[in-house]
């Protein structure tokens, strides 16, 4: 009897499978990257040919590394970037042209565009809880139907299927017999009536999407459709979770009750908190998103995104060279006690909530001639940490109650230097679990309780073990300077002439 769940988790600059067993353990493990595509400045594309290589490649080494066979697979978990947007031929399963990931700016004038009418503005905020911006998918869509030629015209005649990347690889893992996202997908896509979870006549007109591209919506843990065809898996393996990578993680976090938040630091950061039943709209900044659906009923979440976290380090190693690896960011950083002044805002793709500044760009304030690779280091993780902050600050704010324990997540967890630095600057006690994949064990949970194999939230809470809690230990004084150094630099980064 096959008695394990395969959890894809399908990110920005890698795949992740895990699999994990029925008491929550992980089993086995492996990461594959995958190639970024920059065509022009501000344009970031992925090649979804690419992406299902690094899929099988991941999901062959789990299975290798927990010493199982695809046999033994119950069911499967899908986790994924959110807003990347796929536009395929529904005959062939091909992609008309590269995928647009969620951190491209090529729509921005289009947003800038609508939101000059300032009735477009709030009816999208009040249908979908979301702010208009070329980060979700609705004008990603619009973008290639317009530029791929014929694309338009095939798409109305119904050749054409759209889809994020949790859509593709059900196709994919169907051999296309299923075309359906999940309810957090969808509510990414400026398109989906939020409190409804129904695609919404009225937002496909304003952002000219046709909706016979569009796949059926379903919920985050329900049978969705069985593998056939792929070449790394037998037939039949029931697909039963679905969830965008930040709500996947909220869900592996355990966050079920409301008030309970978390962060994943990722290529971007990410703070979500459950808001419960009512999608109630943000007042500072944040957007409102689907959390999960089960059984019917929708659990919904504040959001706060930083695009750039994990991302800046990458920086750091690949376009300035001062670290051979991402994991070297805490040895360099700490061989100084404090960044000496030095502030970096990592707004390399525009700054996110709260701001939404498409036009900030990064910068590095408070350089002086002794400033050293290592102060750089130290700034970048305490500009990540700073990020997060003014998200958690806006997320207080619009609960009305302070936040008292903050739940993280992702790689760039596993830094003490910038766990620490985060529970300092936002006074909030950090939690981190033994196992900090939140994401694709948040998928897996999805799965086991879509498939049966588990009754209850209760028993997917219990699976969760803090691993190290991290409590504020700076002073008021210290604080103060150390926001203060940043709202002044994050008004520099604002100030800059917009260019995208």
């Amino acid at each position: 009897m096959a008695k394990h769940i395969l959890a894809i988790d399908q990110g920005t600059t890698g795949t992740t499978a895990l699999v994990v067993a029925l008491d929550g353990s992980t089993l086995g493990r492996a990461t594959t990257e995958f190639p970024q595509h920059y065509p022009k400045p501000g344009w970031v594309s992925h090649d979804v040919r690419e992406i299902w290589t690094s899929v099988e490649a991941s999901v062959t080494g789990a299975l290798k590394s927990a010493g199982v066979r695809g046999a033994d697979i119950a069911a499967i978990g899908i986790t994924n970037q959110r807003e990347t947007t796929v536009v395929w031929e529904r005959a062939t399963r091909k992609p008309i042209d590269l995928a647009i990931v969620w951190q491209c700016r090529r729509t921005a004038d289009v947003c800038e565009a609508l939101k000059k009418d300032p009735r477009t503005v709030a009816r999208v905020r009040e249908k979908t809880g979301l702010v208009i911006d070329a980060y979700f998918s609705g004008t990603k869509i619009a973008w290639l139907l317009d530029n791929v030629a014929g694309a338009r015209a095939r798409a109305d005649k119904g050749e054409l299927a759209f889809g994020t990347i949790d859509c593709w690889l059900v196709s994919e893992l169907t051999g296309g017999d299923e075309h359906a996202t999940d309810v957090t997908n969808a509510s990414r896509t400026l398109l989906m009536n939020l409190a409804r979870a129904e695609w919404d006549p009225e937002l496909l007109e304003v952002f000219k999407v046709p909706a016979k591209v569009l796949p059926k919506i379903v919920g985050s843990a329900e049978v969705v459709g069985q593998t056939r065809g792929v070449r790394f898996l037998p037939d039949g393996i029931p697909i039963a979770g679905i969830a965008g990578d930040q709500q996947a993680a909220l869900f592996g976090q355990a966050c079920f009750r409301e008030g309970d938040a978390k962060c994943t630091y990722g290529t971007g950061a990410f703070a979500l908190m459950n808001i419960g039943s009512r999608p109630i709209l943000s007042e500072h900044g944040l957007v409102t998103t689907a959390a999960w659906r089960i059984g019917g009923d929708t659990t919904y979440a504040l959001e706060g995104s930083a695009f750039i976290a994990g991302a800046a380090v990458q920086w750091l190693r690949d376009g300035l060279g001062i670290i051979k690896s991402a994991k070297d960011i805490e040895a360099l950083a700490g061989k100084v006690p404090a960044s000496d002044g030095v502030v970096f805002v990592p707004a390399l793709a525009g700054l996110g909530a709260p701001h939404w500044d498409p036009g900030a760009r990064g910068t590095i304030t408070g350089i002086t001639r002794g400033t050293t690779a290592a102060h750089l280091a130290r700034a970048t993780l305490e500009g990540i940490a700073f990020e997060v902050r003014d998200l958690l600050v806006a997320m207080a704010q619009d609960a009305k109650r302070p936040l008292s324990v903050l739940r993280v997540d992702g790689g760039a967890a596993a830094n003490d230097l910038l766990m620490q630095f985060q529970a300092d600057v936002a006074e909030v006690t950090s939690e981190r679990p033994t196992e900090i994949e939140s994401t694709g064990r948040g998928a897996a949970m999805l799965a086991g309780i879509g498939a049966g194999l588990f009754p209850s939230l209760e028993s997917v809470s219990k699976m969760m073990k803090v691993d190290r809690r991290f409590e504020p230990a700076m002073g008021a004084a210290d604080r103060t300077a150390h926001l203060k150094r940043w709202e002044d630099a994050v008004r520099r980064t604002r100030s800059l002439p917009s260019s995208t």
